[in-house]
């Protein structure tokens, strides 16, 4: 992801200091300024039209949920070994800076570029040298202003489900990636509505058998359960 890239990068610049928190950036997907009420009646086809990234079917849909924020809080705890209380999400909807790395004197180190996963796939291709990717430059002065803002997790719960299943640990983080796999492909297919996508996850979170340390073959049997119980809920 162009996020854990970033992070990765301005993690080069700590010269081993501290990191007091991380800041994923998120663009807020199709739905952001619409009101709760709208996203309610949305259809697959108004979800799937991201403003900035082309990223395909399921992305997409999970972008519009906030979902895949979420996924992403979640990796970045384990890429980075960062309690999940200390991993912050933002709003971006000019997905410009692609996320930051504070410190415990306040300041932010953020890696900027275009809407392009040309740049953080090359950057891990020619590590640690960078590559000419043939991707457009940043003209900053002809961006004029970056906006930021809190997300909201009335209108986009599935973010705060996800800092749930990463809270409560074990194989719950594995139970909502299935879940909502099932749930998105019941969305795309018609079958269920856009807020029928968390209220399932939920549900499945909450009935999936915990494991607090499973195993591998754990993991596989924690994947069918939370399939399984999507399914029947979607029935």
């Amino acid at each position: 992801d162009s996020e854990h890239s970033a992070i990765f990068q301005c993690l080069m610049g700590a010269a081993g200091n501290k990191v007091e928190r991380l800041h994923l950036t998120a663009s807020g997907g199709p739905f952001l300024g619409w009101p709760r009420e709208q996203i309610a009646v949305a259809t697959a086809s108004q979800a799937l039209k991201h403003p900035n990234w082309d990223m395909g079917a399921k992305v997409t849909i999970d972008s519009s949920t906030m979902m895949n924020k979420g996924f992403e809080v979640i990796e970045a705890r384990w890429l980075f070994d960062m309690p999940p209380e200390r991993i912050n999400v933002v709003v971006h909807p000019d997905s410009i800076v692609h996320s930051m790395v504070e410190f415990c004197d306040g300041a932010l180190l953020a890696q900027l570029g275009c809407p392009d996963m040309r740049q953080p796939i090359g950057f891990a291709l020619g590590f640690p040298e960078r590559l000419e990717t043939g991707g457009r430059k940043l003209d900053l002065a002809a961006l004029g202003t970056l906006h930021f803002e809190k997300p909201d997790t009335e209108r986009f719960p599935c973010l705060a489900l996800a800092y749930e299943a990463i809270r409560r640990g074990g194989n719950l983080p594995c139970a909502l990636n299935a879940a909502n796999e099932v749930a998105v492909k019941a969305f795309l297919e018609g079958r269920i509505g856009f807020y029928d996508i968390p209220r399932l996850c939920e549900s499945v979170l909450n009935g999936v058998d915990f494991a607090a340390d499973p195993s591998l073959d754990g993991i596989f049997e924690t994947d069918a359960q939370a399939r399984r119980l999507a399914a029947q809920s979607i029935r």
